[in-house]
């Protein structure tokens, strides 16, 4: 979502205070097929996101944080003979333009697996590509089913879509339902007006919640899609305001959500606008002023503030003085480019410490049993490649700020 730059690796060798131990640079060590030097080899993970545009605020701070993960993992020397460094390319939110940067990535044989993308419809654009290479794609954020589990996990028809790729983020088939709990149950809302963007992940994350929600006794009053960049959400208030709802569930991210947000409050309907970890960023509080507060965003895992497991990590960002904060997905982003190091790491101790000429496919295989104590909690995947970690947030805005209400996990 932001910035196009190739990165410039920032140097935080000059503050002396990288020190991470099991906080997310834990046991881990990478290389990658990359190119030889006098200092041994080059190993580059790349990075897709949203480094421009309306999304930059949660692109940047995935961007940064693999970047915080190289610097560790070159720091702490995880595999001697190799230099790790990132190749960030910005896909401004387009599956167009994700799928050019796949092939781009794809054909730098120097890249040993990518992390991202950030949006679920991007991902659909570049699994491919990746996987018909190969080359090992994390993203710290993707949460549609249907990316790892195929178009008919619903019906209990669970089909692995791609080897090449895994998620350290937890899906919505899990993240719609705990966020129609929340709102059953912990608020007592009874009448939803559904809204989503029309994009792969708002329809699938309102789809989930809504058959949740249906299931515990709510009702859905009315149902709209937006056009994701529109300014103008007066007909979509309208119909809101018409219908009787005692809140709206909102399938897409905060650029959107924001101003339907402040103009749903601009017309008299004080009703609690809430969604997915799409709006949970302080840009939506930003974007909606006032009218935010009151509103409701559940987010993937635990605050990372609020982790020992994390402790290092947010100590070492905060040190590197990266510009941008690490936002929603930094501590994922950690950990997906982590993993990538530690299936590289198990590459080379299998092949008497050296990497392979063309490691792609011996680093898809092991990625596949990777398991460390990560800045998140346990990392680890299971036969999809899901994230096994399974914790979800609820955050509420109060007094201008995002505040906890809830981690949990949903055991329906």
């Amino acid at each position: 979502m932001r910035n196009r730059s190739l990165l410039a690796l920032t140097a935080i060798a000059a503050t002396g205070a990288l020190t991470l131990t099991a906080c997310g640079s834990r046991a881990g060590s990478g290389s990658t097929s990359g190119s030889s030097s006098s200092s041994g080899t080059t190993v580059t993970i790349g990075v897709d996101a949203p480094l421009t545009g309306p999304l930059s605020a949660l692109g940047l701070g995935i961007k940064d944080s693999v970047d915080l993960a190289v610097n560790t993992a070159n720091k702490n020397n995880e595999v001697p003979g190799v230099t790790f460094k990132i190749e960030a390319e910005d896909d401004k939110a387009s599956p167009q333009q994700g799928q050019q940067n796949a092939t781009t990535l794809v054909a730098d044989n120097t890249v040993a697996g990518v992390v991202g993308p950030l949006n679920s419809g991007v991902a659909v654009s570049m699994q491919k590509i990746f996987d018909e290479a190969n080359l090992v794609e994390v993203s710290p954020a993707n949460t549609n089913p249907s990316l790892t589990q195929g178009p008919n996990w619903q019906s209990g028809q669970k089909a692995r879509q791609f080897k090449s790729y895994f998620r350290t983020a937890t899906t919505d088939a899990i993240q719609g339902p705990f966020a129609a709990e929340f709102a059953y149950s912990t608020l007592a809302k009874k009448k939803v007006f559904l809204v989503d963007n029309k994009l792969t992940y708002g329809v699938g994350l309102a789809g989930t919640f809504k058959d949740e929600f249906t299931k515990l006794g709510g009702t859905v009053v009315g149902q709209d899609h937006v056009t994701s960049g529109a300014s103008d959400y007066s007909s979509t208030v309208t119909a809101i305001k018409s219908s009787g709802a005692d809140f709206v569930y909102f399938g897409g991210e905060y650029p959107d959500g924001a101003p339907l947000s402040k103009q749903l409050k601009a017309a008299g309907d004080n009703i609690p606008v809430i969604g997915g970890d799409g709006l949970y960023d302080p840009t939506y509080i930003k974007l909606a002023g006032a009218a935010a507060n009151g509103d409701y965003a559940t987010s993937v895992g635990a605050p990372v503030e609020s982790l020992p497991s994390a402790t290092q990590f947010v100590a070492n960002y905060k040190a590197a003085g990266y510009a941008d904060p690490y936002a929603a997905y930094g501590g994922y982003s950690y950990d997906s480019a982590w993993a990538i190091i530690e299936a590289v790491k198990a590459v080379v101790n299998n092949n008497s410490g050296k990497l392979p000429s063309n490691p792609r496919q011996a680093i898809e295989a092991a990625m596949s049993s990777v398991s460390f104590a990560g800045v998140t909690g346990q990392v680890s995947f299971d036969q999809y490649g899901d994230a096994t970690n399974k914790q979800l947030t609820v955050y509420g805005v109060k007094n201008g700020q995002w505040t906890t209400v809830k981690t949990g996990t949903f055991a329906g």
